[in-house]
């Protein structure tokens, strides 16, 4: 008792401006987690549910936080904020069926624990990877300061999080945009087993806010009255004045990573030292001691809350498991896009393939008055390729928006503009450097929707490939890395019109569409386009030229590659088959064809292995083999990166090998 006291006393529990009923309930919202963890762990043990991370001893800072914020305000929790979800009062019974994979959870059994987020209760759920929700949480308080809506985001990550790359990039555009996001870091000694000595090498986390002029504050994360008081505060402040705030709370994790971790690691003296600082035990002796809480008052917050867990519990064990439907899996990837024709008119005028990009991205900004474009130096330069020219003077730098070079933390940023309402364009510089962005396009973008129905509104914008002389960083062409993860989709134009047709339908799709823009086109390739706003459907192949002798199948540089094959050739009668859409693939254009010619090959620009000319082989193979007279044959680039002078580049691509290919092939 002595020692509760104590630290009562160090806690130092500042309630003047608070009455009763607001320092009752900071109680009760911390006693319902942790009852609730009490039980899971039970559950752990007895085998019922399969994992638990558990947030013991650091209740106060969900609790404090999401009791300052406004209901209408986006959290983005970890997967020890169990308090950020009982406060926001979540059915328990969906928290347990979430937990047990069943149909009532908020993921129909397709990820666990916290790996969630709900429009209802504006909560935003994080990925393993950790740090992609801080980004987000840019895109969403983003969002909220072009609608003026004078709202918060608050976004948790831990110690161990702050070592990732997001953490800085998310920082960064956060300080240089002045977004109004609270960045809540949970510094708990330890990620996993690494301790904080052995995670960074500056005193205070809270430290590094400087560097990004950012204001930054330690609290102490085991006093509920501090962190509510001050985030509160804070939050108040945000509303009136928006800017990021760094916000480092000191705090123990009284349980293992996870269950199955363990806390050997940690010294016994410093677990004793913790656990004499538990939120909840001081709270309460001081709300006693202050005769704001009786013991019958205690014991009813026991019971109501533990009658509350049995009832959910009974009722998540009663539900059904599962019953696996694959039509109700596949449906889920993607969100429905209702497919809108917009007709071309009459009138046309003869663009570069650049121009029409530029022209198709002008007139969705008209369309769409509140769309975001994002990417580095497309503000007054106009992007490295001038796509983006005027745009400032036209729409204004809130819509035209310069960043830093952080792709990852863009990427996510457009996330977090879906996910409050708002369509985003991101340029990558050149597609080489999506890899910068990797992670959050195929964990973030292309899941989110087949997890939590939470669809990805972004069009990453890829300008690609060889033939500039522009060397192994500036040249690929590297649509395989998305073509095979499922919740994309990968548009590759190859003449203007296409171009402009495809950039329009991309952005009114509501998902997440990889837009590749072969550079080597850009200024070579013209054609009559229509100057009005018209649409041209994903998914479906052009037929350029027609034949029986043989299937060209192929997209991008490409197709201006077999072109000028065939007519050197006028002897070779062809199907040429522009795809346009790899991801959705026009697989019936492609079927039809070759059971037309008995003949397939496949021309692409990336290296062989591993590239989707591999894919659309087998696919002919699987569903056409009957009908052929000779192996499907793949044209491709080098095994090698793409080299910079033209000599090794002309060697190095698939076009010098396209023709003595396509007549082996004929004399099959």
């Amino acid at each position: 008792m002595s020692t509760t006291v104590a630290i009562t006393n160090l806690m130092n529990y500042k309630t003047k401006d608070l009455d009763e009923t607001t320092l009752r309930q900071l109680y009760k919202n911390m006693l319902k987690p942790r009852l609730i963890e009490e039980k899971m762990l039970i559950l752990l043990r007895q085998g019922k549910i399969s994992k638990w991370f558990s947030g013991i001893g650091q209740e106060a800072i969900s609790v404090g936080v999401t009791m300052a914020l406004q209901s209408s305000e986006y959290i983005l929790p970890m997967h020890r904020n169990l308090g950020v979800f009982t406060t926001r009062e979540i059915p328990l019974f969906r928290l347990f069926c979430q937990w047990q994979g069943k149909a009532s959870g908020f993921t129909k059994g397709r990820d666990r624990s916290f790996h969630f987020g709900t429009q209802e209760y504006n909560i935003v759920g994080m990925i393993s990877h950790l740090g992609p929700q801080l980004g987000v949480a840019d895109g969403i308080a983003l969002a909220s300061k072009l609608k003026n809506k004078n709202q918060v985001t608050a976004v948790f990550t831990g110690e161990g999080g702050t070592s990732e790359g997001d953490f800085h990039e998310a920082l960064n555009v956060a300080s240089v945009w002045q977004l109004p996001v609270m960045f809540c870091v949970e510094n708990n000694g330890y990620g996993l087993s690494t301790p904080t000595n052995e995670q960074y090498y500056c005193k205070d986390i809270a430290d590094r806010g400087l560097g990004y002029g950012m204001e930054s504050h330690i609290i102490d994360g085991n006093n509920i009255i501090e962190v509510f008081s001050k985030v509160n505060a804070l939050a108040e402040s945000i509303r009136k004045n928006p800017r990021p705030v760094l916000l480092e709370f000191k705090t123990f994790r009284m349980r293992g990573h996870e269950e199955a971790s363990g806390t050997k690691y940690v010294p016994q003296e410093l677990m004793d030292e913790w656990a004499a600082k538990d939120p909840i035990e001081n709270y309460r002796s001081y709300l006693k001691s202050e005769s704001l809480l009786t013991d019958e008052q205690d014991e009813a917050f026991h019971a109501e809350i533990k009658a509350e867990i049995d009832a959910a519990l009974d009722a998540a064990n009663a539900e059904e498991k599962i019953n696996p439907i694959e039509t109700n899996e596949l449906s889920d990837v993607y969100k429905d896009f209702d497919y809108q024709n917009f007709d071309e008119l009459k009138n046309t005028q003869e663009l570069r393939f650049i121009d029409a990009i530029s022209e198709g991205l002008k007139q969705s900004m008209e369309q769409h008055d509140d769309l975001v474009i994002m990417g580095q130096d497309i503000a007054e330069y106009g992007g490295v390729f001038k796509i983006t020219e005027g745009f400032v003077e036209k729409f204004g730098k809130d819509r035209v928006r310069n960043t830093p070079i952080c792709e990852s933390a863009i990427v996510e940023a457009g996330m977090g503009l879906s996910i409050a309402g708002i369509k985003s364009v991101v340029e990558m510089q050149f597609a080489d450097f999506v890899s910068s962005g990797f992670n959050p396009i195929v964990n973030y973008l292309a899941k989110s929707h087949y997890r939590w129905s939470q669809n990805a509104d972004v069009v990453v914008r890829m300008p690609c490939g060889a033939g500039v002389a522009a060397g192994p960083f500036h040249s690929q062409t590297n649509e395989a890395w998305f073509t095979k993860t499922p919740g994309l989709k990968v548009v590759y134009p190859a003449f203007p019109k296409d171009a402009k047709g495809l950039l329009v339908t991309a952005i009114n799709d509501p998902n997440p569409v990889l837009f590749f823009e072969h550079k080597a086109l850009y200024r070579s390739i013209r054609q009559e386009v229509p100057t009005n706003y018209y649409s041209i459907p994903l998914g479906e192949a052009a037929l350029l030229k027609e034949g029986a002798d043989v299937t060209i199948i192929t997209y991008g540089a490409g197709v201006h590659w077999a072109l000028e094959t065939l007519e050197n050739n006028p002897n070779i009668q062809a199907d040429l088959i522009d795809l346009r859409s790899l991801q959705p693939l026009d697989t019936n254009a492609i079927y039809n064809s070759v059971k037309k010619t008995g003949r397939a090959i496949i021309l692409q620009e990336d290296s062989m292995f591993g590239g989707i000319a591999s894919d659309i082989s087998a696919l002919i193979m699987e569903h056409c083999f009957e009908y052929l007279d000779a192996p499907v044959k793949r044209v491709a680039s080098m095994e090698t990166p793409i080299p910079f002078i033209n000599q090794l580049e002309e060697q190095y691509l698939a076009k010098s090998k396209f023709e003595s290919a396509l007549q082996e092939l004929l004399n099959y």
